[in-house]
């Protein structure tokens, strides 16, 4: 296995950081609003738990060659999402810890010659089985914040931001400028590791920050604390994340 095998790793570590943030939640709490508009916690935990399965569907159509699509509607990912969002917390984190079992168990005994199979994600962009790896990493890190139990951007372990930020800012910077929304024209740089992006036709306005306060921003996960926009103004609102994949 490449790279993706420490991901592995990565993923494992994050959803045992998942289970425990769950584990320390009661059933009330988890009834309650997250951060994402319409869903309460136990949404945001059964979404973990069936991307998990959704994902697992991928890497069986890499490992088989018989498609197998991630979800078979949105439809039906929706009616899922619903039917598993009244469940107490024993459920939950026993349905999160299981599903990202089988994921796991599914990457790490996927044959070598499977990785590099194309497979389709439910928004109809295609991809390399291996970055199905990267898509569940983001995943779990990204909807642990939405839990809004304490767990946030600054909390992001070192590697998952080495890695999802620059990949953010390079298929940001491959969106076409219509999809690219307030935030087309803007150079984005990160003071600390010098990773930048032009966006459009950059104009000479500048938003930075170190990298972890321009991922948490980019992806939706924070307000945009600790960046600095020049000349001054208020921050645009950035597009829905995460992008479609470039230069896979």
């Amino acid at each position: 296995m490449r790279e993706w095998g420490k991901v592995l790793e990565e993923i494992d570590s994050g959803t045992e950081r998942v289970v425990a943030t769950l584990s320390g939640l009661s059933d009330e709490e988890l009834a309650a609003p997250s951060a994402l508009p319409g869903w309460t916690r136990a949404h945001v935990a059964t979404h973990i738990a069936r991307n998990a399965d959704s994902l697992w569907n991928l890497l069986e159509w890499a490992r088989t060659g018989v498609e197998v699509p991630q979800y078979p509607s949105f439809a039906a990912r929706e009616a899922d999402l619903e039917a598993g969002a009244g469940r107490c917390r024993s459920a939950l984190v026993a349905d999160v810890r299981a599903t990202a079992g089988r994921f796991a168990e599914q990457a790490r005994t996927l044959p070598a010659s499977a990785w590099d199979a194309e497979v389709r994600a439910l928004a109809g962009y295609a991809h390399p089985a291996w970055y199905t790896v990267y898509r569940r990493w983001n995943e779990v890190e990204a909807h642990h914040v939405d839990l809004a139990a304490g767990y946030g951007p600054a909390d992001w372990p070192e590697p998952y931001v080495r890695w999802a930020l620059p990949a953010t800012l390079a298929d940001l910077a491959a969106l076409p400028a219509e999809l690219q929304g307030e935030v087309a024209g803007f150079r984005l740089v990160a003071t600390d590791t010098g990773e930048s992006a032009e966006l459009g036709d950059a104009a000479g306005s500048v938003i930075s920050g170190s990298g972890r306060a321009l991922l948490g921003w980019l992806s939706g996960r924070s307000d945009g604390s600790g960046l600095v926009l020049r000349p001054d103004g208020a921050l645009p609102v950035p597009p829905p994340w995460p992008h479609e994949p470039s230069g896979l």
